[in-house]
């Protein structure tokens, strides 16, 4: 058995940028656990020859849980987009209690995928004249339209940037232990004892940063550990398959556009998210049930625009667990398609009637996702998400006419785990000494960027504790 200065669980944004900060402050003894496979030994589910072919994946064999678990995260077949903003992604501001420290984080943030060669033609910087005109439309909608700097890589420079960060973590000596489930984390006196499927692993320091897949997971270890949570929020709802053009007057200015309103009927908040211009829907598959997302290519194009419309839901007691309300609700959907995601027209799920493969060859919106089963979202979504999402969808072709048209097509279901919110301090400490978190599986960030920094902060946290 070794014994480690620093052990990370989770490769993902949050775990590799950890890693990163950590050696470029001179820690080397330490080692990356992931469950899933690495980076050249995923699988991306939308098109494998593709894949294979120009992104160097080896698909054989392969299952579609490494689309989630793996070097790189759940979000390395996404479009790649890296927003550039302090409250996108998470809520930075609040954790580092000062919106200049919030926006010195998201800097460095660039200058290190800027150092690990993310091409500068990737940055998207929206034309502020034009910005205030769909600010405008936004507003006559009642909605919040956010406009941020961003980098677009796209899931091919994504997949490359990976590449270069973990090449540089193993020729610093690095140790990468990819398809190793941790199954506990124990305190032993001065550090941690975390048991594997492939033995022991003890460290003077942990960060748990497990991503979105690893929610449950890091409730269960936390409640073990006795560390300090509160209950987390639940993102659920639909992505929306439309034609490009409806989306281009507005992708054209704001790749991916961040629209936030509160719904008259409940005053739920709905917002867009991961807008993928002329890209792919694709299914994710979890433990017992599926879901779907979206990814853009750098090469590789559709003739739709997809987005995901997202209600947050937060629960108070006696239910509080959001992440396993989101489960039942995953699963239900899961159940009435027949173990493959939902598709159904726009115009059938405004009528009440379920879609059919004859109704969905009618629609003049082609399907990027063929898996799928037509039925009723209606059925499979609690009332109020379907309520909120409908109002969402109307009040949104205010502001881009055509994105209520009946031939639309809506997948379900769309949901984002956050699991319990750890109580931390600005350095990711939680209320267990020498234990830190970070990530979108501890409850603090939403997104690539807040995943990456709140590692970022975790590594510092560990720095100065050791």
């Amino acid at each position: 058995m070794r014994r480690f200065d620093v052990a990370i669980v989770g490769a993902g944004p949050a775990g590799l940028f950890a890693a990163y900060e950590l050696v470029a402050h001179g820690v080397k003894n330490l080692i990356l656990v992931d469950a899933g496979r690495d980076v050249g030994r995923r699988y991306c589910p939308l098109l494998s020859v593709h894949a294979s072919r120009e992104l160097g994946i080896s698909c054989a064999g392969c299952k579609p849980c490494n689309v989630l678990q793996g070097v790189g995260g759940a979000g390395l077949f996404s479009s790649g987009a890296i927003n550039l903003h302090p409250q996108i992604g998470g809520d930075l501001v609040s954790i580092l209690k000062s919106y200049s420290k919030a926006e010195e984080m998201i800097r460095y943030l660039d200058n290190v995928l800027a150092k690990f060669g993310v091409p500068e033609e990737s940055l998207r910087l929206p034309n502020q004249e034009l910005v205030k005109e769909w600010e405008r439309r936004a507003a006559k909608a009642g909605a919040k339209l956010i406009a941020p700097a961003q980098r677009r890589l796209g899931t091919e420079e994504s997949l490359e940037f990976t590449r270069r960060l973990v090449d540089y973590l193993t020729a610093e000596g690095v140790k990468i232990a990819t398809e190793t489930l941790v199954m506990s984390v124990e305190s032993a006196g001065e550090g941690f004892g975390l048991a594997t499927d492939r033995g022991t692993i003890e460290a003077r320091r942990v960060i748990l940063a497990p991503g979105r897949s690893g929610a449950a997971w890091f409730s269960e270890i936390s409640k073990k550990l006795g560390v300090r949570t509160v209950p987390g929020p639940l993102d659920v709802g639909v992505r929306l398959e439309i034609p490009d053009y409806v989306m281009d007057p507005l992708v054209s200015v704001i790749d991916d556009p961040k629209v936030i309103m509160y719904t008259k009927t409940y005053d739920d908040k709905v917002r867009t998210f991961c807008v993928n211009p002329r890209g792919f829907v694709i299914a994710e598959r979890y433990n017992g049930y599926v879901a779907v997302n979206g990814v853009s290519y750098r090469g590789l194009k559709s003739r739709n625009t997809n987005l995901a419309l997202l209600v947050t839901v937060q629960l108070t007691d006696p239910l509080e667990d959001t992440v396993e309300y989101g489960r039942q609700i995953a699963m239900t959907a899961t159940k009435l398609g027949g173990g493959k995601p939902l598709i159904q027209r726009l115009g059938d799920l405004l009528s009440g009637r379920r879609s059919t493969w004859s109704r969905i060859e009618r629609s003049s919106v082609e399907p990027t996702l063929r898996d799928v089963t037509p039925g009723d979202v209606g059925m499979a979504l609690p009332y109020r998400v379907v309520t909120d999402v409908v109002e969402a969808v109307e009040r949104l072709d205010d502001m881009l006419p055509g994105l209520a048209s009946p031939q639309n097509l809506v997948y379900a279901p769309e949901i984002k785990f956050y699991s319990v919110r750890a109580i931390v301090d600005e350095w990711m400490q939680t209320t267990v000494e020498g234990l830190f978190v970070a990530g979108d599986g501890a409850g603090l960030s939403r997104g690539i960027n807040g995943a990456a920094i709140t590692g970022i902060l975790a590594a510092r946290g560990v720095l100065r504790s050791l």
